[in-house]
């Protein structure tokens, strides 16, 4: 019996993708279209909801910049299309994406990297240096956090990963 696959947006950083090929990409939180996310938005087509899932991985993105300082200040979510039984449980709270990667990554899962272009990255280093802040309630954080999301993640094939680490690390 094949088991459904199930598309996942990875949070990720520039030397995370480095490490990608050899090690994966690390078992942890991540978002999904999950049943509290479909509840809580029951209006919004399968596009829109695959949507609030990548934003939330970018919004996430964010605070793996602001613990990596010397990450390159672009967001990165890694799109992974992975069996069912791999992604975990989340909080199973309304409205949740969040979901658990079970075990690692690997580069065969992957579907598509997105990344901030360069126009991005200044606005991306204001937010990550605020990200903790803006998650505690701080609304001067949150401003600046959600100013972030006026750019576009570029989309790069996976076949694409190499010239791209070339170009933004």
């Amino acid at each position: 019996m094949s088991d459904d696959l199930v598309r996942v947006y990875v949070p990720a950083t520039v030397p995370m993708l480095a490490r990608l090929p050899e090690q994966g990409l690390p078992a942890g939180a991540a978002h999904a279209v999950t049943p509290g996310l479909r509840e809580w938005y029951a209006e919004g087509d399968e596009e829109e909801l695959e949507y609030v899932a990548f934003t939330r991985a970018a919004q996430d993105a964010l605070g793996l910049l602001h613990d990596d300082p010397s990450a390159p200040r672009r967001r990165v979510v890694v799109s992974v299309d992975l069996p069912a039984h791999e992604v975990g449980r989340g909080d199973g709270e309304l409205g949740s994406s969040t979901v658990r990667l079970t075990q690692p990554v690997p580069l065969r899962a992957v579907a598509a990297v997105h990344v901030d272009g360069d126009e991005a990255t200044d606005d991306v280093a204001a937010a990550a240096a605020v990200a903790i802040a803006a998650s505690a309630g701080d609304e001067d954080a949150r401003f600046t956090v959600d100013g972030v999301e006026d750019h576009e993640l570029e989309w790069y094939d996976v076949t694409e990963l190499e010239l791209l680490l070339r170009t933004v690390s």
